[in-house]
Formats: C-alpha cells, sequence, structure tokens
C-alpha cells in the first residue's frame, strides 16, 4: 500500500499526517512572523532611497531563509534538533542554550495551534483538495495574525496569494462555485473600503487599512460571498468585545488603534468550518419566527 493510499483509507493516518505537518509549517510560519515585516521595511529603505536619487542601502542578505536562525541575545546559531516543533523547546525548558535567555512562548503556541487546527481540518474535511486548501488558508491567516498583532500590517505576499488561490481552488469548486467566489472577493473589498471611506468622510481618520479590504476580500474568495455577512458579524462582535474590554479594564487608550486582521482570520475561520451550519440554522430560525 502506498502511502497516498494509507492517507486515503485510514483516516486516522492522515490526521496524524496533517497534525505533523502542521507542528513543521507553524515552526517555519514563526520566521515567516518575525522576519517578513523586516523584509517590508527594508524594501521600503531601499525605496524611499531611491527616490531621493541615493546610493542603495547596502546590507546582507536578508530574507525568509538567510541568514541561518539565531538567538537574538547571544547569537547562538539554532541547530537542527533546537528546531523540532514543541519538542525542542520542553527539552530546553524555554531557554537559549547558548546565553539562557528565554525564549518566547509564542513560538510553540504557533506550532500548536497550527498542528491543533490542522489535524481537525483533516478529520472536518478528509482526504482531498478541501482539505490541502483548508491547510493553505489555515496557514496564511495564522502568519496575517500574528504579523498584524505585532506591526499592524497585513502583508501584500501574503493576501494578494491568498486571494488568487481561492480563486484558483474554486474553479473546481472545492468550498464554492466560481462565480461566488468571484463575487465574494469583489464585495468583500469593497464592503470595508465602503466602511473605511464613510468613517475616514465622518471622523476625518482612517479606521482601518488597506490590508483588512484584502484579506476580507481573500476571504470571499475562498468561501464565497454568502459568508461574508458571518465573517463580518463574527470578527466586529469578538473585535468590540476585546476592543472595550482593552479599554476598561487594562486602561487601552481610545486613540491606540487596535487590528481588525485577527478578528477577519478568526471569523473566517470559524466560517470555514462551521459556516453552513451557522447559516442554515439562522434561516431555519427566521423561517419559525
Amino acid at each position: 500500500m502506498s502511502l497516498l493510499e494509507l492517507l486515503h483509507t485510514v483516516p486516522g493516518a492522515f490526521v496524524v499526517a496533517c497534525l505533523i505537518l502542521g507542528l513543521m509549517v507553524g515552526s517555519f510560519l514563526n520566521v515567516v512572523i518575525h522576519r517578513l515585516p523586516k523584509m517590508m521595511e527594508l524594501a521600503w529603505a531601499q525605496q524611499c532611497a531611491e527616490l531621493r536619487a541615493e546610493e542603495p542601502i547596502s546590507t546582507p542578505p536578508y530574507n525568509l531563509i538567510t541568514p541561518r536562525s539565531a538567538c537574538p541575545h547571544c547569537n547562538h546559531a539554532i541547530s537542527a534538533w533546537e528546531n523540532i516543533p514543541l519538542v525542542s523547546y520542553l527539552l530546553l525548558r524555554g531557554k537559549c542554550k547558548g546565553c539562557s535567555a528565554r525564549i518566547s512562548p509564542r513560538y510553540p503556541i504557533i506550532e500548536a495551534i497550527s498542528g491543533i487546527l490542522c489535524a481537525f481540518a483533516a478529520w472536518h474535511f478528509g482526504f482531498g483538495l478541501a482539505a490541502v486548501g483548508a491547510l493553505l488558508l489555515i496557514w496564511a491567516l495564522l502568519a496575517l495574525t500574528a504579523i498584524d498583532f505585532d506591526t499592524q500590517l497585513l502583508p501584500d505576499d501574503i493576501t494578494l496569494p491568498l486571494l488568487w488561490t481561492g480563486l484558483l481552488f474554486n474553479l473546481f469548486g472545492v468550498f464554492t462555485n466560481l462565480p461566488s467566489a468571484v463575487v465574494g472577493a469583489v464585495v468583500g473589498y469593497l464592503a470595508l473600503w465602503c466602511v473605511y471611506w464613510l468613517f475616514k468622510l465622518l471622523t476625518g481618520k482612517e479606521g482601518m487599512g488597506y490590508g483588512d479590504f484584502k484579506l476580507l476580500a481573500a476571504l470571499g474568495a475562498w468561501l464565497g460571498w454568502q459568508m461574508l455577512p458571518l465573517i463580518i458579524l463574527l470578527s466586529s462582535l469578538v473585535g468590540a468585545v476585546v476592543g472595550i474590554t482593552l479599554i476598561v479594564a487594562l486602561k487601552h487608550g481610545r486613540n491606540i488603534p487596535i487590528p481588525f486582521g485577527p478578528y477577519l482570520a478568526g471569523g473566517g475561520l470559524i466560517a470555514l468550518f462551521w459556516g453552513q451550519t451557522l447559516t442554515q440554522s439562522y434561516l431555519r430560525l427566521l423561517a419559525v419566527q
């Protein structure tokens, strides 16, 4: 029996395989979350230098592969055994081998969330294109969530490929039909674009960034326009609760912006797994009334 046949015929094997894959990709996502914003800053600095007709800024190669991962405190190079998802963190007791500096718990948390969500997606969708698409969507949303929390940026390097990949999957009707996906992408972008300009006209301030428009457009491309009301409702409710909590309990200043991307991502994941069930339940409730 080949590996593909094993994964196809034994559901438990597919779930375990996706769990392990999710843990490994989660480790790489930590690199993306840390480095991609810095790569964007370097690119912006180069562009500014060009516009000012200055000499290009000379910097060592810096991307998702180079340089090798190292401790930010002592520059100790991370070996392969120190980079095993979850296991290495536990063996090292959350400390750098070189200088005993504390390792952020975010690293194992991202790995664990990625592994758990991927395993659940494998169990929920079963072996097939839907599970593959769900894994890609999970990884992208997880990276965007962490980056937005850190920097209030939703990089085009993730949101735009995510949008086109959603349309590509739905070319084969994986999550919805292609017309619904195209309309979802258009309506998703324009919905928040209109909110942005209405808020700016009323207050003179920018309430959200263009990355939010692109993220909702990407979710519309993946899940169809029918899921957009649910995603917007869920993200708005969670965002409002968290925002009020930060202002009241933690004395978070009202003028300090709160990223909206993580709540869109959370609403998108809920819609991915339970969108049809929630929508049908709501429609049945309306019919009874």
